[in-house]
């Protein structure tokens, strides 16, 4: 059954200067709301990578020393598909912000005004999780049926 099954893989790096984290007021299509930098997974680079990339595609940083955070997903199991999310943190950058990113605007945001904007609640979940210790492992069911969010489990060590 597994060869049947479509997984793709993200990434998400937070990017923290003390007090705030880099965001992205991002305003198209579906996805609306601040986001950290992120996206997919090209083959066949590694994971990591995509994140640095990704990082510097949409913001002008460079990043490194990313902190693994966790793992956050999807699973349609009418679909087969697994969307995967890998999320790190990093508090390591240099260069300078791209005026008008490819993404959407990139500002930096005091993390605790950054609980009161708007952001899919799929980044709003694991925002807090970034910043405790340890990692999270979050895992979402998706009803096709519903096109919505179905149950939802939470691990964090």
């Amino acid at each position: 059954m597994s060869d049947h099954i479509n997984y793709k893989l993200w990434t998400v790096c937070m990017i923290q200067n003390g007090d705030k984290v880099l965001l992205i007021d991002r305003q198209h299509d579906h996805f609306k709301g601040y986001i950290p930098p992120g996206g997919k997974v090209d083959f066949p680079e590694s994971i990591m990578e995509s994140a640095v990339r990704e990082v510097k595609e949409e913001t002008g940083l460079d990043v490194w020393n990313l902190k693994y955070k966790g793992l956050y997903e999807y699973v349609n199991t009418k679909a087969l598909d697994r969307y995967m999310i890998f999320n790190y943190i990093t508090s390591d950058f240099k260069g300078e912000l791209l005026e008008n990113g490819p993404e959407g605007r990139v500002v930096w945001v005091n993390i605790e005004e950054a609980y009161h904007l708007p952001m899919q609640e799929s980044i709003r979940r694991r925002f807090p999780l970034f910043f405790q210790e340890g990692t999270f492992e979050i895992q979402v069911t998706w009803d096709q049926e519903e096109n919505k969010e179905g149950n939802v489990a939470i691990k964090s060590t």
